[in-house]
């Protein structure tokens, strides 16, 4: 199976992954092991990615290097779990205080039945690929999804005994395609999976009854499912900024002083938004097409449509936004005669797709953020968080979202909506609180310690009594008053760490 792999995207893509999850080198853990430790005790604590609180008693924690801690007694007392490896696990989700699935580095899935105690790999058709999966939900204990790398989706509704592959692919009408090379291309049409390259970052579906679920994941994509994820549906981001679409004379590639000042003001209304960058589309006539892009020269209309793009691209570089975030959509494909063999009807397609009633450039918000958590209070209200301080609000079951202003652009690594909170929490101690469904943002009280490591995740289990924060160099937090206070509950007093992280 062959995967598409842009070099610049996966170089851009292992920043954000190691800005994530804060990894270092094996080298870190040269640190001495004392051998007379009793079994289940915890030795180093390691960074924690991910938490599960199926009850107020029962608390689950997985991280660097195979890590997993449990408590079952609200946190008082904590135990190491033998899982067996030293992969990264990014997700744990407990079903009930029994079982549940952590997931992580390479596509490892590991299977606990004894609350974490205990845990046994699971074959699964992304671990020959070697794609990471980056978090899990256990919407009971027979049934989970999981997400990662490579727009991978997968499912198990038998405990995981078998694993079921939904992930994104790219067909011939996919964007990407024109970007695969020719065997890749050759894949797809044959009907072989050439996956699409997108890191799916979240999962998390509301407790039964109810079928509604959630995914997410870097470039904006947000996926909702009414049916327990047997079919999903792209939601939309909304913004009020917008410019109107440049119209042009026939056979004409240069903008008016009015559309350069519309421009202009559009680029600097954006230029502090890095989540948001800018789409261009050239487009042409019928009466150009048939002019200049006849199939046995096409050329001279794809000398007109870069013209436009060029056009367009200047005036938003001259305002001061930096060409990688300029998306330049519907370029022209020079080197169409390489694929009209495999496929004939490919310079047809592209005619058509760059047409419309007026000659012009549609200029349009292209979003782009990183998002790396997914939690919904009931039916209708949701929260995201996201890199750079985003955080997207839905009152609509996730159809739509809006960003909503935090104040800072740190990175908000988990968002959670418990009883008449919500709470974000990030890198560098960030954390934010809001009392009016994500209107507004601030600080917590002094009923929140003084905390300067990356904080992960947040989770609160069912009641939204007691929650749990968990991060950097084995740091938990506990609450058992809703999240008004809280007090850190590891790592105990002179405990050892794993250097630098």
């Amino acid at each position: 199976m062959m995967l598409v792999s842009p070099s610049s995207r996966r170089v851009v893509q292992a920043g954000i992954l190691l800005s994530l999850l804060g990894t270092v080198f094996l080298g870190c853990h040269d640190v001495h092991f004392d051998p007379n430790l009793k079994a289940g005790e915890i030795q180093i604590y390691d960074d924690l990615f991910s938490v599960s609180v199926p009850t107020p008693d029962h608390v689950v924690a997985a991280g660097y290097w195979g890590a997993v801690y449990v408590s079952q007694d609200g946190g008082e007392t904590w135990r190491s779990g033998e899982t067996g490896t030293r992969s990264l696990l990014y997700g744990v989700s407990m079903a009930d205080d029994r079982r549940g699935w952590a997931v992580g580095q390479a596509g490892i899935i590991l299977r606990t039945e004894d609350g974490g105690l205990t845990w046994v790999q699971q074959e699964n058709p992304k671990q020959a690929e070697g794609t990471h999966l980056f978090a899990v939900h256990a919407i009971d204990a027979n049934t989970a999804w999981a997400v990662g790398d490579w727009g991978t989706r997968i499912f198990t509704d038998n405990g995981g005994k078998s694993w079921q592959d939904f992930s994104l692919v790219i067909t011939e009408e996919h964007p990407q395609f024109v970007w695969l090379s020719p065997p890749e291309q050759e894949r797809v049409r044959t009907g072989q999976k050439v996956f699409e390259d997108v890191g799916l970052t979240d999962v998390f579906c509301l407790p039964q009854p109810s079928q509604s679920c959630w995914i997410i994941g870097e470039f904006g994509y947000i996926f909702r499912s009414e049916t327990g994820g047997t079919g999903w549906e792209r939601a939309s981001i909304q913004q009020d900024i917008s410019v109107p679409p440049i119209v042009l004379p026939f056979n004409e590639i240069e903008i008016t002083e009015e559309s350069q000042a519309q421009l202009t003001q559009f680029a600097k209304d954006i230029l502090g938004l890095s989540h948001l960058n800018v789409a261009i589309d050239p487009m042409a006539s019928p009466e150009e097409v048939a002019a200049f892009g006849k199939e046995s020269d096409p050329f001279p209309l794809f000398d007109i449509l870069e013209a436009r793009t060029q056009s367009v691209s200047a005036v938003l570089e001259e305002a001061g936004m930096l060409s990688d975030r300029i998306r330049k959509r519907g370029s022209p494909p020079w080197d169409f005669e390489d694929f009209l063999k495999d496929d004939p009807e490919f310079l047809q397609r592209y005619l058509e797709g760059r047409t419309q009633e007026h000659p012009g450039i549609n200029v349009t918000i292209s979003q782009n953020p990183y998002l790396f958590s997914v939690r919904f209070a009931n039916e209708d209200e949701g929260y995201i968080a996201g890199l750079g301080g985003v955080v997207l609000v839905s009152k609509d079951g996730g159809r739509n979202w809006t960003y909503q202003e935090t104040g800072l652009k740190q990175a908000i690594f988990s968002v959670f909506p418990s009883r008449d909170r919500v709470i974000a929490v990030g890198e560098k101690g960030y954390v934010r609180v809001s009392t009016d469904g994500g209107a507004t943002w601030e600080k917590p009280g002094a009923g929140f310690p003084n905390v300067f490591t990356f904080m992960r995740d947040i989770w609160f289990a069912p009641g939204g009594e007691s929650g749990y924060i968990v991060g950097e160099r084995g740091k938990v937090l506990r609450t058992t008053d809703g999240g008004q206070t809280w007090t850190a509950v590891l790592p105990p007093p002179g405990h050892e760490v794993a250097a630098g992280g």
